[in-house]
């Protein structure tokens, strides 16, 4: 367990350095720039009172909206959230700072399963916030039988869930879900398996009442289906509605996605945002971001503050013998892409 390190404004040597030096010529600001509705309010005023930094928040509703801005020459930002993939296109081309992790001592509470993402290998310009998986859920008081740890239900066209099972209208999300369940590479570049997906839910689509992304909790709490494929924060909150829904790791592979903490260049308080960044690292404010947001986050030593309905909900405090099953979101080739937007196409015809 990684020790877990408190900050304040006036103690810890960490703390100093960063206070120090080029932190004297900055304001006392932050401008943050985050995901709407991702981050407690409450938090922020802690952060304030602790560290007498003030923080300006500014939202976005897309990984793509957040990098349009700055490539348009937005400068006035301190911190950022990437998504993985976003991220990984960011560093790329050259828009970040790099840590200087030698004044955030908090890196050391990250989770061994997230230090060296595919991304970001090192941490070298990013550090976790919230993570999550895109699954499914069922309604366990409406099928008969436990239901296999696979995403082989799901595929059924004659299964548990056939006229009752919506699925996400999203092609990354429900392209891949059957990659993993066919063992296929889901930035393969090969037609033939293209096609093989393709098959697979055609088969699939006479069973689905739906493709929809948005109200998959209510729709579940309602029982207008019977199983949804869903993101692991919105299965929780459907589990607060619906007590008997239970959400499904499947064996032969789930997406995990992530965002992460970033400087962009051009950020006008680098070392301030260093300061927010570490301190976020730290245990107990992490999880109050966890608490709020639903989902979980890359921090050692939260559990302990975590809400006990979040904490003890696989759906977001996931088992540790699932790690396994964790696949990455990646940046496909342009090749796989087009393959994959011609399948959904057809699919969605």
């Amino acid at each position: 367990m990684a020790r877990r390190l408190t900050l304040t404004l006036m103690a810890g040597a960490a703390l100093a350095a960063l206070a120090s030096g080029p932190a004297l010529a900055q304001s006392k600001q932050l401008f943050f720039y985050n995901w709407s509705n991702y981050y407690p309010p409450d938090l922020l005023k802690k952060f304030e009172a602790e560290t007498g930094i003030a923080v300006t928040l500014d939202v976005y509703d897309s990984n793509e909206t957040m990098l349009a801005k700055l490539q348009a020459g937005a400068a006035g930002y301190d911190v950022i959230v990437p998504s993985s993939y976003m991220l990984d296109i960011m560093i790329k081309q050259d828009m970040l700072l790099p840590l200087d992790k030698s004044k955030m001592p908090n890196f050391g509470n990250v989770s061994e399963t997230f230090a060296d993402p595919w991304f970001d290998p090192g941490r070298a310009y990013s550090a976790p916030y919230m993570w999550g998986t895109t699954g499914y859920s069922y309604d366990s008081a409406k099928v008969e039988g436990p239901i296999e740890e696979s995403w082989a239900p799901f595929f059924d066209p004659e299964g548990p869930f056939a006229g009752k099972l919506a699925l996400m209208n999203d092609q990354v999300e429900v392209y891949d879900a059957a990659a993993y369940y066919l063992g296929i590479d889901k930035c393969t570049t090969d037609p033939k398996d293209a096609a093989r997906i393709l098959e697979l839910l055609e088969k699939q689509k006479p069973a689905v009442a739906l493709y929809n992304s948005d109200g998959t909790i209510e729709r579940m709490i309602a029982g207008e289906v019977v199983a949804h494929m869903q993101w692991n924060g919105a299965a929780h909150r459907t589990k607060e509605g619906l007590p008997t829904a239970v959400y499904v790791y499947p064996k032969e592979g789930i997406t995990v996605f992530d965002d992460n903490f970033a400087i962009p260049k051009g950020a006008p308080n680098p070392e301030n945002a260093m300061i927010f960044i570490n301190w976020m690292m730290d245990p107990e404010n992490i999880a109050i971001a966890s608490n709020y947001t639903g989902y979980m986050n890359a921090i050692d030593g939260s559990e302990a503050f975590l809400d006990p309905a979040l904490r003890d909900d696989p759906a977001v405090n996931m088992p540790a013998e699932y790690a396994d099953r964790l696949r990455p979101t990646v940046n496909c080739p342009v090749e796989a892409i087009e393959l994959r937007d011609r399948v959904w196409t057809r699919l969605r015809s």
